[in-house]
């Protein structure tokens, strides 16, 4: 099967809000009355409609999990890991009430590592259980990595990233990226991904980075220059003052939000461009115009809505996602036979409990 030969989008999103509507309001009554329970049911009924309104080549995918398995992973992820982490804390404020400064911070430090240790469990199963129960042809993905290795490189890859002052955040990003993948299958075939810290990425994270720094020089050469000028008007200079500090806060905000629009968005296309899956290569097309409207619609979505209009996110960002990614080459459907790997019993516990992304 080659797709570039089919001369049509190797993925395509068939979906309408009108028709997710229903879906999406009878999700948040049965939430309400339930008092928070039935989410796990709405987020599985809601990825099926998704996946099964989104066509890959020749064929639509479908959603297999259930809602059930997301609540058993919700609960087990509380009682196992959860409570714990939280019992660690309260001995930690005992500890510093006692005055046990050492132990308080060591206990601190345990904290810490074993919060990205399972951060990083977290993000790994969570993709392993959606791929695991999405169905292309019949045909589902997974790995039979567990992902506890991953979530070692995950827990010190995270702090040298943080080293040098943030500067090696993006390798950090782009290698766990790459790991996470290499672990993952489809059907018969390997997922294999091989990005790396491009100049793009790079200049663009630069940016992110020196932009608070320049932005805070500029403010005090700003108080030693105009300062003078307003000591013979105090009234005026204090409002002066307090007007220049909202907008420079706001304005602080909008520019570094925008700034780390075009970083993301440069980092995404990126990993994707280097994923690949037996003869299949992807790619993904949003540029950073493209994200910043995804994300004021969704913001104008939710503030207009007096925060109704959340439940329509999902949908928003699946479509946007579904529409801006592509693929190219051949895929043998003779070969394509079903994975083998195991399939997890519960779903994505760690994930919801730490609200972290998986992709």
């Amino acid at each position: 099967m080659d797709q570039e030969d089919a001369g049509a989008r190797a993925f395509e999103f068939h979906g309408s809000w009108r028709e997710f509507a229903p879906i999406a309001f009878t999700n948040l009554l049965l939430s309400i009355v339930t008092l928070g329970i039935y989410t796990f049911w709405a987020k599985a009924r809601e990825r099926h409609y998704l996946w099964s309104q989104t066509r890959f080549i020749d064929d639509r995918l479908e959603w297999t999990g259930t809602g059930l398995e997301l609540f058993i992973g919700y609960v087990m992820a509380f009682f196992l890991f959860i409570v714990p982490l939280g019992l660690i804390q309260f001995a930690i404020q005992a500890l510093a009430i006692r005055g046990e400064d050492g132990l308080a911070g060591l206990l601190i430090v345990i904290f810490y590592l074993g919060f990205l240790y399972l951060v990083g469990v977290a993000i790994y199963r969570a993709l392993r259980y959606r791929l695991s129960r999405t169905y292309w042809h019949g045909i589902r993905g997974g790995s039979d990595d567990q992902g506890f290795g991953y979530a070692l490189s995950h827990l010190w890859k995270t702090i040298v990233g943080s080293l040098v002052l943030g500067l090696l955040v993006p390798w950090a990003m782009v290698n766990l990226w790459n790991e996470r993948w290499n672990r993952m299958s489809f059907g018969p075939y390997q997922f294999q991904s091989g990005a790396r810290v491009t100049e793009a990425v790079m200049l663009r994270y630069l940016l992110y980075y020196l932009v608070p720094i320049v932005l805070f020089i500029g403010g005090i050469v700003l108080v030693f220059t105009v300062g003078p000028a307003m000591a013979n008007s105090p009234e005026g200079a204090q409002a002066a003052l307090i007007i220049f500090l909202v907008v420079g806060y706001i304005g602080f905000f909008v520019v570094l939000g925008l700034i780390a629009l075009t970083f993301y968005a440069a980092y995404f296309r990126e990993v994707v461009s280097k994923l690949s899956l037996g003869g299949l290569d992807f790619e993904f097309g949003a540029r950073t115009k493209d994200w910043l409207m995804l994300f004021l619609g969704n913001v104008a979505l939710v503030v207009c809505t007096l925060g109704i209009g959340a439940i329509f996110l999902g949908y928003r960002n699946w479509a946007f996602f579904v529409r801006h990614m592509q693929a190219y080459g051949t895929l043998d459907l003779d070969d394509f036979t079903q994975s083998t790997t195991r399939e997890p019993k519960q779903g994505e516990g760690l994930l919801d409990a730490f609200d972290v992304g998986a992709f």
